[in-house]
């Protein structure tokens, strides 16, 4: 009796041990990825390697990010911090070289014994070194919180000719080059190079003993819309739904004229909808390629037998329009550049699959990650933890999130999308009966 109440004992405090084992981070970051994947109800889009991390953990329906562009979108997922309303994207470089910044997200999880690892674009610039080519060591945006940082480059050489690369190396010259592109080559494009070196790293880190933070950024579906030609094969025969409040609006708006996509088509106005339904298309091959790259590291986590210890997060930078309101891009605080993706995933999941519709916003990842590993949250965070929303699909946020862009600010809640221009409402949308927000309610 005594031997077994000994080896009961024992097992118990084995499985104790194991159960408060310090977790792994997995931060999977995709650039300009909008809600338009199947486990968001897009059924014409192919993602199975994202809508079964979805049906794996828990996904966030009306998740928010704080700005509708690249860099100050990370500045808030990196600081936990709400960007000052006219910041720009160089605001993660001057933020993280004041002496007095804040702790990062990076640098909160290395001084608590983490190896933090990043590869790809998660910060503004891939790599996260700043300088002229996006490559100077001397120049990293968030000096000191990452254990080691890495954007592999291969034929396209720097950064910054990988973060718009064409098939075969080629970088982009500015209204020179066209907005889609597909190849048969491989490696096809950097998003290749950076899921190869993703792999290559699980299996370093899985092998080092040490609790690890590894983050991974892909640049597509970022313009230019290049992906494999399979990707592209697969919509071929899809019927795309049409596109929901296509036209400019009248009165007020925040209508911009998609400047970023125009370096790619010219001044034209993208009327004729054979060429219309050819972007789609391949926007949804870039979505298609960057899920199949997804794949590849969860397969490779699954197969170092990390997975049961690792937390899973895969976050979209910003949504993107495609061609709603007539704009085609990000840069406006209309919901098609603000909501974006977010599923989280446990170890040990509960309830998994149920999606919750509370409202949540970028800034709160960051204290999010800490309640998960058990390390106290800085003091400095405007966000609120989601813990209980991962654990209980039914649980209620505070229902807010806020976004800034031009000067202006966006707060959305549970029923309406309000936007301030000079301190005062300037559009105001009711979400619960106008969810593509045509009518404005100022009056």
């Amino acid at each position: 009796m005594k031997t077994f109440s000994i080896l009961a004992f024992t097992i118990c405090l084995f499985t104790f041990s194991l159960k408060a084992k310090t977790p792994n981070i997995l931060l999977i970051c995709i650039d300009d990825l909008n809600t338009q994947l199947a486990c968001y109800g897009q059924k014409h889009i192919s993602s199975p390697n994202i809508d079964k991390l979805a049906s794996q953990g828990r996904l966030f329906k009306r998740h928010y990010v704080q700005a509708p562009t690249c860099g100050v979108s990370r500045f808030s997922l990196l600081s936990g911090l709400y960007p000052p309303a006219k910041a720009g994207n160089g605001q993660t470089k001057s933020y993280y070289n004041k002496k007095d910044a804040a702790p990062s997200l990076p640098h909160t999880f290395k001084a608590n014994g983490y190896t933090t690892v990043s590869i790809g674009k998660i910060s503004h610039y891939p790599g996260g070194n700043a300088g002229k080519d996006w490559n100077d060591p001397e120049q990293p945006e968030i000096p000191g919180a990452w254990t080691r940082a890495m954007m592999p480059c291969g034929a396209w050489k720097t950064p910054q000719a990988a973060m718009h690369g064409y098939k075969g190396g080629k970088p982009r010259i500015k209204g020179q080059n066209p907005v889609v592109e597909t190849t048969t080559q491989a490696p096809a494009y950097p998003d290749d190079l950076i899921a190869d070196k993703a792999l290559t790293e699980l299996n370093q880190l899985s092998k080092a003993g040490k609790p690890w933070f590894l983050a991974v950024g892909f640049i597509k579906p970022h313009l230019p819309f290049t992906a494999p030609k399979r990707f592209l094969d697969i919509y071929s025969d899809v019927k795309f739904p049409p596109i929901p409040s296509p036209e400019k609006p009248t009165g007020p708006s925040l209508w911009h004229g998609s400047g970023e996509f125009r370096q790619y088509v010219g001044s034209s106005s993208i009327t004729d909808p054979s060429k219309t339904l050819e972007i789609r298309k391949h926007y949804a091959a870039c979505t298609s390629y960057v899920d199949d790259n997804v794949g590849k590291i969860l397969a490779t986590l699954k197969k170092t037998a990390q997975a049961d210890n690792t937390i899973v997060i895969l976050w979209g930078d910003h949504g993107f329009s495609l061609g709603e309101k007539k704009i085609w891009g990000k840069h406006h605080l209309y919901h098609t550049a603000l909501h974006s993706p977010l599923i989280i995933k446990l170890p040990e999941q509960k309830s998994p699959g149920k999606n919750s519709p509370a409202v949540a916003e970028t800034v709160d990842i960051y204290p999010t990650l800490c309640e998960l590993a058990g390390i106290p949250s800085p003091v400095h965070l405007d966000g609120k933890s989601l813990v209980q929303i991962v654990n209980d699909p039914t649980a209620k946020s505070d229902g807010i999130a806020n976004s800034f862009w031009g000067g202006n600010k966006s707060t959305i809640t549970q029923d309406t999308h309000t936007i301030f221009k000079k301190g005062k409402p300037f559009l105001k949308f009711d979400l619960t009966k106008d969810p593509h927000e045509e009518h404005n309610l100022v009056k």
